[in-house]
């Protein structure tokens, strides 16, 4: 995003209003569904009967109050006027006692939702194909697990249990109302029009608001993501001043649709108030026309408008927490959104496991595509004999990543079949088949975590034996015994406290742990100097002994010794052989091959870039 997009961002904030429905209430339900489903449901409905039963005592005491009021109006003895005051104290201790105990139900309650609802979309986001990722930016999807994730938390934590306490309130306050008097209670339910009008104006106006609100700090979270990640980028080209202009617009255009988003949501609560306060004035005046017209007493009047405070008091709490709620459910629209994702690679019902029987892999016309309608890849056909080296050779944006993604399975073909010891990939499981292939890729990455469980991620049954033997193989465990605490070592966040060399040589161990029948080989050797370079490669020889291996070339000389040699261009293998047999036929693969060995004897070193130890 550029400087000049986010500041127009800013001045005009458009908070369209919805075209569809409202799906407040479903959203909202779902969420709920978190606290009161599943194995939850027991104890949520224990604790809706708590509260209850325990609003019975709240409800008793205006009650009570007015019974006392009549004994004295009516020149009661006093032990009879300290019997009822007695009674409507026992009843409000009642309820305390049984509303402390719900509470604790709630707040368990509550935590525990929000533990399985992150448990859920994290778990969730793992069986996502990997199209996903590629068209969901990381920034965004950190915000939809953090930024929107906590605003339903903020939900649990401080409304779901007085938003239910208010509906339960409600319900039983009426019914007592209509009880003691039809007539007042139809004076207190004149407001109850204007309060609904008032709730729907609000969500009408605030839940778009509060949705933008949240795609606006999706869209922060992103560029504050991406520029920490690249802050070497940010740095080397002096753009931090940049950066921090375009944090500053982002963040005003949180500002500017929250701001929105928050007053109009906050304005409820004085308004309702007011109502409130409308429907108190009513009652009292149709109370004292009924006590003057003799059809009812002083202490039913008080003890009605103590019912309409009662009513009041819940219709004051659901418009206090309007923002809180519907800032959840645009927080939650989004997290479902993620979870309501499902995965475009999914094994068949009929899959079976993979059966290694020597590593044989055959590709058959093949055509792939990212998006419907641009092939990446169009009738791609060759054969990888057991234990044969595959070299993969081309322009960038030929298509050899993509080769190994689908050899991977992290998509489908949308033509044609590849066959795996004889066995259609389709039918495969996909745990199987990743079990039995070893990938290293380009970007070696490596958890912030030690050296040794670093290498144990590959297999998790693994000995610290296996573990330091493969470290030998991959010629690390020369540099790792000298780091300060050995194979203890902590990794900085993605290995940064490596060389680019030495992380790789990390990743191969890793790999030669995992022990796979099939190896697929991204760059690995991209980025480092010659002497890295070598030991790399003695490192891929040990791990790719006697498997069957594909590997994309990034300097043409770690693939001469290939059996194979395809050379893309465009989606195509316009031409396929040993590299003394492309050599000879002067076309493609010899013009790439002559471009970046120009000027130097054929097979001769090239010059690398020196590794980059971070400190």
């Amino acid at each position: 995003m550029t400087a000049s997009t986010a500041s127009a961002s800013k001045s005009t904030v458009n908070v369209p209003a919805p075209e569809r429905k409202s799906d407040l209430l479903p959203v909202l339900g779902r969420i709920m569904e978190y606290m009161s489903g599943g194995q939850a449901r027991g104890r949520f409905l224990l604790a809706v009967f708590l509260r209850s039963v325990g609003l019975i005592g709240l409800i008793l005491m205006p009650w009570l109050t007015g019974q006392a009021i009549n004994v004295a109006t009516a020149g009661g003895s006093g032990s009879e006027l300290a019997m009822w005051c007695i009674a409507a104290l026992v009843a409000g201790a009642f309820y305390l006692a049984l509303s402390t105990v719900a509470e604790r139900q709630f707040a368990d309650l509550a935590t525990r939702a929000l533990e399985n609802l992150q448990t859920n979309l994290f778990n969730h986001i793992q069986t996502l194909s990997l199209s996903f990722f590629d068209r969901q930016p990381i920034g965004e999807l950190l915000s939809r697990v953090t930024n929107d994730s906590e605003a339903v938390a903020r939900f649990y934590e401080t409304a779901a249990s007085q938003i239910i306490r208010a509906i339960i309130q409600i319900v039983l306050v009426l019914f007592v109302m209509l009880v003691i008097s039809p007539e007042l209670t139809v004076a207190a339910m004149v407001v109850v029009p204007f309060m609904l009008i008032l709730t729907f104006a609000v969500e009408r106006i605030s839940s778009p608001a509060f949705a933008k609100m949240q795609e606006e700090m999706g869209k922060i979270s992103g560029f504050q993501e991406e520029s920490i990640s690249g802050h070497k980028v940010v740095t080397s080209n002096r753009r931090q001043e940049w950066a921090g202009d375009v944090n500053d617009e982002l963040a005003g255009s949180v500002f500017d649709v929250g701001s929105q988003a928050f007053f109009t949501s906050l304005l409820q609560f004085p308004l309702t108030t007011s109502l409130i306060m409308v429907m108190t004035v009513i009652v009292l005046f149709v109370g004292a026309l009924l006590v003057l017209d003799g059809q009812t007493t002083l202490g039913v009047v008080i003890a009605f408008s103590g019912y309409a405070a009662l009513l009041g008091s819940p219709l004051s709490d659901i418009a206090n927490l309007s923002s809180t709620t519907l800032n959840a459910v645009a927080g939650g629209r989004r997290v479902f959104s993620v979870l309501d994702e499902q995965p475009t690679v999914v094994d068949a019902p009929d899959a079976v496991p993979y059966e290694f029987k020597g590593g044989d892999v055959v590709f058959d016309n093949v055509d792939f595509s990212y998006v419907p309608g641009r092939k990446i890849l169009k009738q791609n056909t060759f054969h990888a004999e057991p234990g044969m080296k595959i070299g993969l050779v081309g322009p960038t944006g030929a298509g050899k990543s993509t080769i190994i993604n689908i050899l991977t399975r992290y998509y489908d073909t949308d033509s044609g079949r590849i066959l795996i010891d004889g066995q259609d990939l389709r039918s495969l499981t996909q745990e199987s088949l990743r079990e039995q292939i070893g990938v290293v890729l380009q970007e070696a990455f490596l958890f912030t975590d030690t050296v040794m469980n670093n290498l144990l991620y590959a297999r998790a049954d693994a000995t610290k034996e296996d573990c330091i033997e493969a470290a030998k193989r991959a010629n690390a465990h020369e540099f790792i015994t000298n780091l300060p605490q050995g194979y203890d070592t902590m990794m900085t966040e993605r290995g940064a406290n490596l060389s680019q060399g030495q992380r790789q040589m990390i990743t191969i161990a890793r790999a030669m742990v995992a022990n796979p029948k099939l190896l697929v080989l991204d760059e690995a050797t991209s980025n480092v100097d010659t002497r890295t370079e070598k030991l790399i490669q003695e490192g891929i020889m040990a791990l790719s002994e006697g498997k069957t291996s594909f590997v994309i070339a990034h300097r043409l000389s770690t693939v001469r010794d290939s059996a194979i040699i395809l050379v893309l261009n465009a989606g195509e293998i316009v031409e396929s052989g040993s590299h003394d047999e492309l050599m000879a036929q002067k076309g493609f693969y010899y013009t790439l091959y002559m471009s970046q060995f120009k000027g130097k004897a054929p097979g001769g070193a090239e010059s690398g870039t020196a590794d980059f130890i971070s400190t």
